[in-house]
């Protein structure tokens, strides 16, 4: 596959350099995203790649919001339509976040990829509603005050949303 459809790529030395510097700094860096107008963000720390064209090879009997799955250099990694996850109509195009939390990748649709922003951790609070808890962990106004940010929780994401 060639790196023309590859918007963003973490090299693992990178990742390693910025973990290092933000200990003990109080904030962690954020990708920030729209779906249907809602901004989330997600730990920088667990984004692998962001791709503007792939291709999904179709799974039947799967959920609607699961679109399939994609070879990412030798790889099998899913697909999901995190609209349809959230319960939102599907839109037509979209931009994937290929994420690795424990191991465990996923690819996530999203209508678009907005900034990468350190978010105080202190600043990130319980959401009000238990409904959204299934994928969200929590919430917090933008330092650039830009609006309202949900948190990804990526690991209820994986563990528990991917194919259920």
């Amino acid at each position: 596959m060639s790196n023309e459809n590859v918007l963003f790529q973490v090299e693992d030395d990178t990742l390693e350099n910025r973990v290092q510097e933000d200990e003990g700094a109080g904030s962690r860096k954020h990708l920030i995203f729209t779906v249907d107008n809602l901004k989330i963000g997600l730990d920088a720390e667990q984004v692998v790649e962001i791709m503007n064209t792939y291709t999904a090879t179709y799974l039947p009997m799967m959920p609607d919001y699961i679109q399939g799955i994609f070879n990412m250099r030798g790889q099998i990694i899913p697909i999901m339509d995190i609209r349809l996850r959230l319960g939102k109509p599907p839109a037509e195009n979209g931009i994937l976040i290929v994420l690795d939390y424990d191991n465990n990748q996923l690819g996530i649709q999203v209508d678009s990829v907005d900034l990468m922003l350190d978010i105080p951790n202190d600043s990130i609070v319980p959401i009000p509603s238990q409904s959204a808890q299934k994928l969200v962990s929590g919430m917090c106004t933008l330092p650039d005050g830009s609006g309202t940010m949900l948190v990804l929780d990526c690991e209820q994401l994986i563990a528990h949303g991917s194919f259920d």
